[in-house]
């Protein structure tokens, strides 16, 4: 579990915490096995769990985006800047056409299209800020 050094006197010791139950900790102090009670129960510090979204699938000419099966709509991988749009509305898009342009930490990922059909609307503008799962377009068929 955790392990200290302690110098007592001018003698060295490794103290290693094997085990904690309740107020019995196991120890080994310089390779020797010990059974210590504590006084008071010792509480546990958890350490938080992260949890992390779902990976969004990417093509092979752009960044990770996701297409929302139902309404078409394509999706903010992460949050950034648009700096580009490069399809205006009417416009036909394919599978894996380069559609924005998001700035995001400082690099700028190539946006492209999961999906083949007619550009129905576009969210955004140049220079708006997006946050991850913000519907940027969509694309109808």
């Amino acid at each position: 579990m955790k392990k200290y050094k302690f110098s007592i006197n001018d003698t060295e010791y490794a103290v290693e915490i094997k085990n904690i139950e309740d107020k019995i900790l196991e120890v080994h102090v310089n390779g020797a096995s010990y059974i210590v009670e504590l006084d008071k129960e010792v509480k546990e510090t958890k350490t938080p769990t992260l949890v992390r979204s779902v990976a969004v699938p990417s093509t092979d000419q752009g960044a990770a985006l996701k297409v929302d099966a139902k309404t078409g709509s394509i999706k903010s991988p992460l949050p950034g800047t648009i700096r580009g749009i490069f399809v205006k509305k009417g416009d036909t898009v394919t599978i894996g056409q380069k559609v924005l342009l998001l700035e995001a930490m400082k690099m700028e990922n190539e946006i492209a299209s999961d999906k083949a059909g007619v550009v129905t609307e576009i969210k955004v503008a140049e220079s708006d800020t997006v946050m991850e799962g913000d519907v940027l377009l969509v694309i109808g068929e």
